[in-house]
This record gives structure tokens, sequence and C-alpha cells, in this order.
């Protein structure tokens, strides 16, 4: 029996996705707001203390969204806090209880995986300026592929395998963050076009059951996508680990 964490675990995909696994006989900890509220370091790193200290499956599917910029106790845009900071310090944090397992793979569902929109604010991260919704969900898509390449740089000969993987359009929900009409375009859409959060827990339970064995994989609904990209580039990716470690560092 596995031990699966996933961080956002309580509904949308991640929520699906528990679910299923728990159906499979894993044992599952789906963590949510009620856990720890994961815009903030101290209580994601308190988080982290109280989860087993194996853990076969690590999925990263926490994220929040909202049209205003909202700005955290700890300093921080919200968007980026949960939706890059915790996923850096979880996958981080948690390399002792994932090198423990077997073959312990790390599932990040905020990959772009090659889709070119958005880049790095690197003189603003926090996006005090020019923040949108839009913006600060494509950061945050562009940082999280340069966390797998992070990760897997980080310790080049561990077992643990890291995957960003996007599934594209979803119908998750997410068109409640707009407003009319926007909010009932993109709902009608997802309706017709998306695919459901069950469907795309199908497919991420199946990556989870036969995963891939590289270090770091990168996938498109299931396809892959090269890592010679340059959204994969390792320059950044060591950038953008060092900025998220000074600003995880304590005061």
């Amino acid at each position: 029996m596995r031990t699966v964490v996933i961080a956002g675990g309580t509904r949308g995909i991640g929520g699906a996705l528990a679910g299923r696994l728990r159906r499979a006989g894993d044992r599952v900890l789906a963590l949510g707001s009620a856990d720890a509220d994961l815009t903030s370091i101290r209580q994601t790193a308190a988080l982290v203390s109280r989860l087993p200290d194996k853990i076969d499956v690590l999925v990263l599917a926490a994220g929040r969204f909202d049209r205003r910029r909202i700005v955290t106790d700890e300093g921080l845009e919200q968007t980026f806090a949960i939706g890059v900071l915790s996923r850096y310090l979880l996958a981080e944090l948690l390399r002792p209880a994932l090198d423990r397992a077997a073959e312990a793979i790390v599932l990040n569902l905020s990959g772009t995986g090659g889709i070119p929109a958005g880049h790095i604010h690197w003189d603003d991260l926090q996006l005090s300026r020019g923040y949108s919704l839009f913006n600060a969900t494509m950061q945050g898509a562009r940082a999280n592929d340069l966390l797998g390449v992070g990760f897997a740089a980080h310790d080049p000969h561990s077992r643990i395998r890291y995957v960003l993987y996007n599934p594209l359009f979803v119908n998750s929900g997410m068109h409640r963050q707009f407003t009319q009409p926007t909010r009932a375009l993109v709902g009608a859409a997802a309706a017709v076009f998306g695919a459901s959060t069950d469907a795309t827990a199908e497919r991420l339970a199946t990556l989870l059951a036969q995963p891939p064995t590289a270090p770091l994989t990168a996938l498109r609904r299931g396809r892959p996508v090269p890592l010679t990209r340059p959204e994969f580039d390792h320059r950044a990716a060591a950038r953008l680990y060092s900025r998220l470690a000074e600003l995880a560092a304590p005061d």
C-alpha cells in the first residue's frame, strides 16, 4: 500500500484523484485549508513535521486564484505563495520522506509543459506592479516548470522522479473567478470542451500506477514535452531555486 500526500486534495482535480486512489487501496492524505494555510511559510513547514516519515507519492495540486492582488500576513502575494513557494517547500522538505520510498514520485499539476505563455517577472516576483489573474497564473505555471528542473538538479543521484503534468482544459470550476459575462462564457466552454475532474483523475491514477523512470518528465495531457525547450532552462531554474530559498529562510 502506497502512502500518497495530495496538497490540494479536498476538491477539484486533487479531490477526484484522492477518491480514486483511496478506492484503489492507497493510504491517501488529502490536504486542504483545514490542515494548513499553504500561503504561509510557517504553516507549510509545520505541516511537513506532521506528515509520515515515508511517502511514496507527493501530488502538488493546491492553488488559489483571485482577480485582486492579495497579500498574506507574511507579506507574500497569495497566488505565488501557494502555487509556487509552497510547492517548492513541500517537495524539498519532504525529500527525506520520499527518499525512504522504493519508487517515490512527485507529481506537479501546474507545469505548462511547453505552452508558450507567461514569463517569470524576475524583478517583481510578487507582482506588485501589473498584477492580473492571467499574469499571476501564467507566471506560476512557468515557475513550476522550473521547479521540476531545479528539484531534479538539486540531487542528481536521487531515486525520486518528478513529473510535470498539464491536464489542459479541465472543467474544475476556475471560471468562477471571472466576472460576468466572462464567467458564463468560460463556464459554458468548460462544460462542453473541458475534461471532467474524474476523467483527469483517471489519467493521473494510471500515470501513477506506471510512472516514468526518468528523473524529470514533462507531459501535456499525457504527451511528452521535450525538456530541451527554453521553458526548462537550467540556469533559470537555479535562479528561481535561489530566490525561493531566500524567501523561505527564517528571519
